[in-house]
């Protein structure tokens, strides 16, 4: 509470009092008796109507979206003498900046006891935020007083996911490859390589895997089912590794969000993995997105890794029995990436790079002509190459 107007106010009546009495001026006796109660009343005034008041932040959810909206109720409760007539009374809201004023509303005698104020505030970061908590500015009329509170505590957390958008395919059919064994020829006409079993046809199915003698016996059209020598679904890869440069969290941030993107499109597709900094297995995303939530939100506080994590990069080393094609998403450029991306990936090896970290068109370091299969998020991503898996399919088929 600050009253060091009102404190010189009440000094200034004690000294008219003793001008008064010093040259017995009768008539100074009144002004002084009043600057003296002016200030002696006022801060009193003041410290009861905000004993008792408090505001407080009242959330409706916990997660958002980038720059989405996120509403939020300040719930206003007066205290003994109310908020409102007579002074000043002002909500502030340190995360909006909004300043709300409260004058008969909270009324002792024509008021209510609380009342509801409406802030809507937006992120555009990711991550973990704290929000603090609204307070409380009280004063008399003349402004010689003034009492300020806070709720107590550390206020709310709000969780910021990364914004996703839908993946834009520069490549005709480059998407439709990416898809599960149980799409029409996705994964599996790339790494599947064994007969498992039986199972009816589909439109779209190549003739070389309709069984014949199946057709022969009368059964209909029936085609052969295949079986992958590991996960044939898709992987996607993040690497969080950046260089110390200004600005450099942007391209992290771009690269979370291509992540976010693409998992989500994949998923429609039928699932996919994700392999996140710091993790040894990676999280399987189904088309019904279950184990989704929790990675969405390890997703929004990935960081930057620093000392021995940064030379070390993802782990790919549970990558080797997959067959399905990879999405290594990186942040900046990583000397011999393509090497390391070639000895992990089974299948087709798509990098991924913000656009700031594209140079002539392609991914800084990597040599040779590239045409980008998809954009994403202030991303594209770039096909490196086929992989092991269709290697030893397209092998086979000519032996």
């Amino acid at each position: 509470m600050s009253a060091a107007r009102a404190g010189a106010v009440a000094a200034c009546g004690c000294v008219l009092g003793v001008v008064a009495l010093v040259f017995d001026a009768a008539p100074l006796f009144v002004p002084a008796v009043g600057l003296l109660a002016l200030g002696l009343l006022a801060p009193a005034w003041v410290w009861l109507a905000a004993s008792g008041a408090s505001a407080q932040r009242r959330l409706t959810v916990e997660r958002v979206i980038e720059n989405e909206p996120l509403d939020a109720t300040i719930h206003v409760r007066r205290g003994r003498l109310g908020l409102g007539g007579w002074g000043s009374f002002e909500v502030i809201d340190p995360l909006t900046g909004s300043r709300f004023e409260l004058r008969d509303s909270l009324s002792p005698l024509r008021g209510d006891r609380t009342a509801d104020l409406r802030a809507v505030t937006r992120f555009a970061e990711r991550g973990q935020h704290r929000l603090p908590e609204p307070s409380l500015t009280l004063s008399d009329p003349l402004d010689l007083a003034r009492a300020q509170s806070r709720a107590a505590g550390e206020g709310h957390e709000v969780l910021v996911l990364p914004a996703t958008e839908p993946v834009r395919w520069l490549i005709a059919d480059q998407g439709h490859r990416l898809k599960l064994p149980e799409g029409h020829d996705g994964s599996e006409a790339l790494a599947a390589v064994d007969i498992d079993g039986l199972r009816p046809y589909r439109p779209g199915t190549p003739a070389s895997r309709i069984h014949w003698p199946a057709v022969a016996r009368g059964a209909g059209l029936i085609e052969r089912r295949l079986q992958a020598d590991g996960d044939s679904r898709p992987l996607v890869v993040l690497d969080a590794r950046l260089p110390s440069a200004p600005g450099a969290s942007e391209l992290l941030d771009a690269a979370v969000r291509a992540v976010a993107s693409l998992v989500l499109e994949l998923a429609r597709r039928g699932g996919c993995g994700l392999l996140l900094p710091g993790e040894r297995r990676a999280t399987k995303i189904d088309r019904e997105l279950i184990a989704w939530p929790a990675a969405y939100a390890r997703l929004a506080v990935v960081e930057a890794p620093a000392g021995a994590r940064a030379a070390r990069g993802p782990a790919l080393g549970s990558t080797a029995s997959r067959t399905g094609a990879m999405i290594y998403v990186a942040a900046a450029p990583v000397e011999r990436l393509t090497s390391r991306l070639g000895a992990a990936g089974a299948g087709p090896t798509l990098l991924v790079v913000p656009d700031r970290g594209l140079s002539g068109g392609r991914p800084a370091g990597v040599r040779g002509p590239m045409r980008a299969a998809f954009a994403v998020s202030g991303c594209h991503g770039f096909v490196l190459g086929v992989g092991r898996a269709t290697r030893r399919a397209s092998e086979r088929t000519v032996a």
